[in-house]
């Protein structure tokens, strides 16, 4: 549905993106994370045509985006990063004007602001002017904008910017449940979102896409994939560092926390990854000497760390001090 083939965007002598290549099928939700400045919402711009590229092609639905603008936007919708509407009319009335520019009329329109109002759960404000509405609402109609022609394609830049934790939920379950059927794409710097979400993700930073993959196999490039927490009473952190820095398998050990006689340890394999291996040997260790344990688990790995080792690679992680 969407291909990104070697984007490219300067301004003056600021390479903003720089050979962004990649693809989106329909079915996928594809989460597009960065730091601030990474080239985000410029290549997102590039996708929808909203701005041109510098070199490099998009082409989505078979159609190349400069060559065939009006057929992509017409298969494609937008919701960009604090988005604009007009603060003096009705939620309603807004959605019509956009579903006629969408070039709806009579009954059809009709039907479209009345899904679009369903889909995003405007019924309470419909007859409310804008400027009356919360910062929700208003993020709420602009999505309801976005969908109103039921499009295959959906560009949505940071969804949930500035709604509550419900409101967040409720558009997230919303893209989930839109993805099964549609092409979407979403920028955003909450990392929960791409586990809520997402089929996919990519990371970009410096202009550069720098990974690429579900959401399990981006976690596991975490140094803590793989890694086994233990969390046992009775036993000194010294004793327990080197007891199970023994373990086969073992990278090496961290106390994680010492309160009273209780001991946390993360114990890191040699080869992140995600498994059972690594805490059925810890936890024969821990029978063998007959300690008490209160936990034992294998981690995945987190999306922060990831985050953080790719987008500061010289930065040390908390876990690695």
């Amino acid at each position: 549905m969407i291909k990104v083939d070697n984007l490219v965007k300067t301004f003056g002598s600021k390479k903003a993106v720089n050979g962004v290549s990649f693809t989106v099928e329909r079915g996928e939700v594809l989460g597009f994370l960065g730091p601030n400045g990474a080239g985000k919402s410029t290549t997102m711009r590039m996708v929808t045509g909203f701005i041109p590229p510098t070199a490099g092609s998009v082409t989505v639905g078979g159609f190349d985006i400069e060559q065939n603008p009006l057929a992509v936007k017409r298969m494609m919708g937008y919701l960009p990063e604090n988005a604009p509407s007009y603060s003096d009319m009705t939620v309603g009335s807004f959605l019509g004007f956009a579903a006629e520019i969408r070039g709806f009329h009579g009954v059809e329109k009709e039907k479209a602001v009345r899904r679009a109002i369903e889909t995003c759960f405007l019924e309470s404000v419909t007859h409310q002017s804008i400027e009356t509405l919360s910062k929700g609402y208003r993020h709420r109609t602009c999505f309801a904008q976005s969908i109103i022609h039921d499009p295959d394609i959906l560009i949505l830049d940071e969804p949930t910017d500035g709604l509550d934790p419900n409101q967040k939920h409720e558009v997230r379950t919303l893209i989930r449940r839109m993805g099964e059927k549609k092409a979407i794409i979403f920028s955003t710097h909450i990392l929960e979102e791409v586990d809520a979400a997402c089929s996919r993700a990519i990371i970009i930073d410096r202009g550069k896409i720098v990974a690429n993959g579900t959401p399990l196999e981006l976690r596991q490039r975490a140094e803590g994939a793989g890694a086994v927490l233990v969390r046992v009473l009775g036993v000194e952190s010294g004793v327990l560092r080197a007891r199970l820095a023994g373990v086969e398998g073992a990278k090496r050990v961290l106390i994680v926390n010492e309160e009273g006689a209780g001991v946390v340890a993360r114990v890191f394999p040699q080869v992140a990854r995600v498994g059972h291996e690594l805490a059925r040997l810890v936890g024969e260790v821990v029978l063998k000497e007959g300690w008490r344990v209160e936990e034992l688990h294998t981690e995945e790995g987190r999306m922060d760390e990831v985050f953080r080792s790719i987008t500061m690679p010289d930065t040390k992680m908390e876990n690695s001090k």
